[in-house]
């Protein structure tokens, strides 16, 4: 058996190894990253970026993580009802854990640690219905945007594989792998009370509505001079693509970034402004959150959460 103070030695390296890789990671991209010229975008911000536009950006990925936070919250009633507080801490400290895993998946047992080890398959099912709710909303915007796009045949090609592999799924609902199918899976999704679902449907559809006009308005602050329709089009075109590409959290703006600039220039938008605009949502969605949940890994304790009546 391993003494009570090995395992808080164990926790705290566990922790330290989390914040000090999370901080690496993004010093590394910010450092060494050849695609970026800090020289540029600092005479960028200098040149476009007024406070007010500063403040006006940062409210956008304010909005998009509370967004994000009270869908947690929400889900999670299922389980027990947490604090905004509580809730936070968790969001935010999910998402330094899932910083330098593959596609996030870190983030899922960061938000499990917080919770009873006896709750911890119901915690990883109510993320996996959190975050599938918002890759439901992308793909479907995602194909809206490259048919509009007149992208016909990747539209046709993406809609037979979700059409395919619908019907795989329909036709293997019943496979039991070591006690999980999809079937249960869909019971289980089912046991969840429809109140719960209309809200978490709500909060990712606004969430998707705040982060691509955030995209939106920063390309306007560029003097983007394209009709509203096509460029959300294609804002949501990109995210789709980018998002269903196996990645990692901290290569976010790298993918984005390459996916962004073969569809942009073909609206002929330079691609330096692609680059700052990808790079500048990492940084507001993604280095800013990481910032503030490392606070939240540091001081983590395994406990009962708590419970607000």
């Amino acid at each position: 058996m391993i003494s009570n103070k090995t395992k808080q030695y164990l926790t705290l390296i566990i922790k330290l190894t989390i914040v000090f890789g999370a901080f690496y990671f993004i010093y590394d991209k910010l450092a060494h990253d050849d695609k970026l010229s800090w020289t540029q975008f600092s005479g960028i911000v200098q040149h476009k970026f007024t406070l007010s536009w500063i403040i006006f950006m940062l409210v956008f990925s304010v909005l998009n993580r509370f967004l994000e936070i009270l869908k947690w919250r929400n889900l999670v009633e299922v389980v027990e009802r947490i604090s905004l507080y509580t809730a936070t801490k968790q969001v935010l400290a999910g998402v330094t854990a899932g910083l330098f895993t593959p596609n996030g998946i870190g983030e899922y047992a960061g938000k499990a640690l917080y919770f009873p080890k006896n709750e911890t398959k119901r915690i990883l099912f109510l993320n996996v219905i959190c975050n599938g709710i918002q890759l439901i909303i992308a793909v479907l915007f995602g194909l809206i945007g490259l048919l509009y796009l007149g992208y016909t045949l990747y539209f046709i090609v993406l809609i037979t594989s979700v059409f395919f592999i619908g019907v795989f799924m329909f036709l293997t609902k019943n496979a039991n792998i070591k006690g999980y199918s999809i079937k249960l899976f869909l019971e289980k999704i089912g046991e969840i009370p429809k109140k719960i679902h209309r809200k978490n449907i709500l909060l990712a559809l606004a969430r998707y509505i705040t982060f691509s006009h955030q995209y939106y308005f920063l390309f306007m602050l560029f003097g983007v001079k394209i009709d509203y329709f096509t460029l959300m089009a294609t804002i949501i075109a990109v995210y789709f693509i980018a998002s269903s590409l196996p990645s990692f959290q901290f290569l976010d703006f790298v993918v984005k970034g390459s996916v962004a600039i073969w569809f942009f220039n073909k609206l002929h938008i330079d691609d330096y402004v692609v680059l700052f605009i990808s790079t500048f949502m990492w940084l507001a969605n993604v280095v800013l959150p990481v910032l503030i949940g490392s606070y939240f890994v540091l001081i983590f304790k395994q406990k009962k959460v708590e419970i607000t009546n």
